[in-house]
């Protein structure tokens, strides 16, 4: 594995902290608080949960303005709404059944990890190579020449699996979750899995390229050795 960005070694400084607040407020206690506000005030539970949607459009907005790019969080965000808004004018306009809804769409992204194996190069490959690389010419080049490498294809292709397997397990959860919980209980556990999930998994994936890029390296310098010595 090669070095990639040292982004999350920046996360943890007052700027970050702060940028980490707006998304907690914006995506977990803003759509809860709303949510409960508007159906309070004897609006359906439909209408509440799509005007409570609006603050997550509102934290991808702020991000954007105030860091100048997109990180993980902000493109899987965007990639949720957009296939919220397609998803959403697709039958009866029920609560419950737009929180199923939900489901279906981080299921729908779990499934395209999974069938990204059976293409030459997984999802994750290309992921990583967006927020991995600075975007030039030569960090792209260089990325994708790791590809010969074995370690390094293991690597992608599990991370790959593990998510997809990830988001269709929560995709599941949530279905199950969504008939077995009240609706107001649902849109508070809703925004938790939403965000809860991806940190899970990018934190595991962090740790787990740490490794695997550490192990490349000794596999690396063990080949060198040997072949230096075949040399002599």
């Amino acid at each position: 594995m090669t070095d990639v960005s040292s982004a999350p070694s920046r996360r943890f400084g007052p700027s970050a902290m702060l940028s980490w607040a707006v998304t907690i407020a914006c995506n977990v206690v803003l759509p809860f608080v709303t949510y409960n506000q508007l159906t309070g005030a004897g609006w359906s539970d439909f209408s509440a949960l799509v005007a409570s949607g609006v603050w997550p459009v509102v934290d991808v907005v702020i991000y954007l303005i105030w860091h100048r790019r997109v990180d993980e969080f902000a493109v899987l965000t965007l990639i949720f709404l957009v296939l919220t808004i397609a998803v959403t004018g697709v039958g009866p306009h029920s609560a419950r059944l737009l929180l199923v809804k939900d489901s279906l769409i981080t299921g729908l992204f779990g499934v395209v990890c999974l069938i990204s194996l059976a293409t030459p190069r997984p999802l994750m490959f290309y992921l990583g190579r967006k927020f991995g690389t600075d975007g030039s010419a030569n960090a792209v080049a260089h990325w994708n020449g790791l590809w010969r490498h074995e370690s390094f294809r293991r690597t992608m292709t599990l991370i790959t699996t593990v998510w997809g397997l990830g988001y269709v397990v929560e995709a599941i959860a949530r279905v199950g979750l969504s008939y077995a919980l009240s609706t107001g209980a649902m849109v508070a556990v809703n925004s938790v899995l939403a965000y809860g999930v991806p940190a899970l998994l990018i934190a595991w994936t962090i740790t787990y390229s740490k490794r695997a890029r550490a192990k490349g390296h000794a596999e690396a310098t063990v080949s060198a050795a040997e072949a230096a010595a075949t040399a002599v």
